[in-house]
Formats: structure tokens, sequence, C-alpha cells
């Protein structure tokens, strides 16, 4: 028994479909409450300037602190576009921004101590080095095109 197309009825399917959507919702909704909330906090509370200080086009250490900030965090991409769309709003350059996306959802401190279960701390730093060189590279990118 299974997921087997040929052998669901379109009951069947439509129940497994509720079941997925139920199970993703169930893993995902806290993460979304918290992005929200991030988001709102930036939007209403941290002044425009500062925000474009920090991590504004003319910064050039704007990329680097983006994914210095976003390591920390445990989000999904559900829930960070959110304080994506806050940052971008308060004056963040879109490179800068994606970079602390990407930084959030690929160099997740949580996750790295999770991977060092089944990694070495080597393959694990040079895994976190490797990364974080695209990451950064990408975000200079986008600074540069957009």
């Amino acid at each position: 028994e299974g997921f087997e197309a040929e052998h669901m009825t379109w009951p069947d399917r439509v129940q497994g479909g509720l079941t997925a959507v139920r199970e993703i919702v169930g893993r995902v909704w806290v993460y979304v409450v918290i992005g929200i909330a991030v988001g709102a906090g930036i939007h209403g509370y941290v002044p425009t300037n500062a925000m474009a200080k920090l991590m504004g086009e003319s910064a050039w250490w704007s990329v680097p602190v983006a994914v210095l900030l976003g390591v920390p965090m445990y989000s999904n991409a559900a829930g960070i576009v959110p304080i994506v769309q806050a940052l971008l709003e308060k004056g963040a350059s879109l490179g800068t921004a994606l970079a602390f996306m990407m930084a959030v959802i690929g160099l997740s401190l949580p996750e790295s101590i999770i991977l060092r279960k089944v990694l070495r701390p080597r393959l694990i730093a040079v895994f976190i080095g490797v990364v974080a060189a695209g990451i950064i590279t990408v975000g200079y990118l986008f600074n540069v095109l957009f």
C-alpha cells in the first residue's frame, strides 16, 4: 500500500493531499508567525536611516554583516520572507537582503549542530566556508546589478 497513482481513488488522492498540507502547515506555521512578528518589529520600530546605514548600498560591509546576522537565526523560506520585505522597505539593498535570507536558510547554526551528528567538524567548516563565500558573492553581485 502507498501513494501509487494507479490504485488511488479520487477521494483517496484528496485525502492524501489534505494530510500532506496539514503536515507541512503544522511544521511551518510557527516560523511564519515569528517571521511576521520580526518583520513587523523592524517595520514599526527600526528607523529607516539606521537600516540604510547598516544594510544600504553605500555600506561595503552590508553583505558580510547580513550573513553574520543570518547565521544564528533558525527559519525557513516562508518565515524569512516578511523579515526580508521589511528590510527592503527600510532601505536595505537587494543583494544584502538576499544574502541575509540565504544565510538564514543555508547556514543556520541549529542546522550545523544537527549536521555535527553525521559529519566531521572539518567537513562542516568547509561546507560553511564554501556556502558563505557563495552567498557573499551573490549578495555583492546583486548589489552591483540591481
